[in-house]
């Protein structure tokens, strides 16, 4: 197991720096990063020769991503104001200064990161828990009229965009309940400025960001689980488990959905990375100040060294949780062993 661990961690390399090549590309080609600078005024010809020579945009592509990757030792010294473009380079933890706010890209990262962990953590756990319960429910009462009604919620919930999930439930939630003098939910911000960043505060902003993400994604996993547990609880071990006496609730939740679970597990491992990036759309739509909502602005600005440190810290999750549900697998499966 440990030398898997190894190889698989040594493959990982050459696999980022490729991703953070094409990223870094990519990035160069989407913008101008001295566009959006000086507001309505576009920033004087001097100006912009200045920055490009201190951000080093002068350089070509890849002498950029070489200087962005291990850094530099040369230094740019402007004679107008003395600053320098001198920087450590990826490799040694420094992505380098956002081109909007001056500050250390990774510190503006850091700074909304906590917002999206409690958004998307909070919606993980919803998704998770009601979809195996209704995909369980499902399975076991295949057919039946509440089979029927979870699988048409399912369909209409799976096919409904976010925005448009998002403008229901705030129609539904916050428009109509303050009209019908219910109490009715915020749709903006993590927390009403005038009471302050409190425990409840937060979790009644968090109730439709939550729902909105939640309500499309337990549609689609609540149909992998139903689909898994039929295909698992017609197998003959399964047959022969009930007819050894077993009752039905260790039948199905001992032996039946342990190997039910793997295809979960796999889509799981597949959401957990992308939780760091946030939901741009929900984000967007209710002002939660999170990394979608930071991706977004910064994409808007050019800010490539806030973009490739967003995308970076994305690649680099995929990586370490794809790692961490194949060893998941061993211990769902004893069948599966790595060697």
């Amino acid at each position: 197991m440990a030398q898997y661990i190894i190889r698989r961690l040594l493959q990982a390399i050459p696999l980022l720096f490729l991703i953070s090549v094409i990223l870094f590309v990519l990035m160069q080609s989407s913008g101008d990063p001295l566009a959006t600078l000086g507001g309505r005024e576009p920033p004087r010809a001097e100006d912009r020769i200045r920055l490009k020579r201190q951000w080093g945009l002068d350089q070509p592509v890849l002498v950029q991503y070489v200087y962005w990757l291990v850094g530099n030792d040369w230094v740019v010294t402007d004679p107008a104001t003395g600053e320098t473009g001198t920087r450590k380079g990826v490799l040694r933890g420094d992505f380098g200064n956002s081109f909007v706010t001056r500050q250390p890209a990774l510190k503006v990262i850091a700074d909304r990161l906590p917002n999206t962990l409690i958004l998307m953590l909070t919606a993980e756990v919803v998704i998770i828990i009601m979809s195996l319960t209704i995909g369980v429910v499902s399975a076991v009462k295949q057919y039946s009229l509440l089979d029927t009604v979870l699988t048409a919620f399912s369909f209409i919930t799976y096919s409904v965009p976010v925005f448009l999930m998002a403008l229901i439930l705030m129609y539904i939630f916050a428009v109509n309940f303050r009209k019908w003098g219910l109490p009715y939910f915020p749709i903006s911000g993590m927390f009403d400025p005038a009471k302050g960043r409190t425990f409840q505060e937060v979790a009644w902003h968090l109730v439709l960001p939550v729902l909105t993400i939640a309500l499309i994604s337990i549609a689609g996993y609540s149909r992998y689980i139903r689909s898994t547990m039929l295909e698992v609880i017609n197998s003959d071990y399964i047959r022969t488990a009930r007819a050894k006496g077993l009752s039905e609730r260790r039948t199905l939740f001992v032996h039946a959905f342990k190997n039910a679970s793997l295809p979960i597990v796999t889509l799981i491992g597949l959401d957990l990375p992308f939780l760091l990036a946030g939901a741009v759309v929900t984000e967007t739509i209710y002002a939660w100040p999170g990394m979608g909502q930071l991706f977004i602005n910064h994409l808007t600005r050019s800010d490539f060294p806030v973009l490739m440190g967003i995308l970076m810290m994305i690649s680099v999750a995929v990586v370490v949780f794809q790692l961490l549900t194949d060893l998941a697998y061993t211990w769902l499966d004893p069948r599966i062993r790595y060697t």
